[in-house]
């Protein structure tokens, strides 16, 4: 069986502590597609200084707090992606302008009306850029030990700033892995 045999839309990819890459320290990526041909995600966990008014005025007044542009991924980080958590029985595939991720988690097209959407949704998220793989590089990054692959909750996609995601993430898994949650910052002030 491949090592990313579980990844699948939904999906956390949580950073291990030893992952050193500084796109990914500490992150949690919720998976958005997971292809044989590559795998395509967002950082849940890294807010910028940027107000999602500034770079997108008609979405601006309905993402959920702290209202900036989220760094989904180094790739292509002038592309503007949007998880929405949907109100209970909203179904995403009869809805123009919403492309359903996993369970109550959506994808919105930015280019739709904010007025026709937001009434569905009980928060939303803007990221710039993506975090991307390509065939068989997230295998061998979750066989190197780069990455813990869990289950996603939909609050997950709309965790406040101030949230340890990364800690509440990995607590909630229970032994042995919870204890990664205290794994130091920087080892050397341990």
């Amino acid at each position: 069986m491949r090592p990313d045999a579980e990844v699948e839309p939904g999906s956390l990819l949580v950073a291990a502590p030893s992952l050193n890459d500084p796109n990914f320290t500490r992150t949690v990526v919720y998976v958005i597609d997971q292809r044989p041909e590559g795998t395509l995600g967002v950082v849940l966990n890294r807010p910028s200084e940027v107000a999602v008014h500034d770079v997108l005025p008609p979405w601006g007044p309905h993402v959920s707090k702290p209202q900036c542009v989220h760094i989904g991924g180094p790739v292509e980080q002038k592309t503007a992606l949007c998880l929405a958590a949907l109100k209970a029985g909203t179904d995403p595939s009869v809805v123009e302008g919403l492309v359903g991720v996993q369970g109550p988690v959506a994808l919105i097209d930015l280019d739709a009306e904010p007025e026709d959407l937001v009434p569905l949704v009980r928060g939303l998220r803007v990221f710039a850029g993506y975090s991307g793989w390509g065939e068989g590089q997230l295998a061998g990054e979750i066989e190197r030990g780069d990455w813990i692959v869990v289950t996603g909750l939909a609050d997950d996609v709309l965790a406040e700033a101030n949230v340890d995601l990364w800690g509440r993430v990995l607590r909630r898994q229970g032994m042995p892995l919870a204890l990664l949650s205290t794994y130091p910052t920087d080892v050397r002030n341990n």
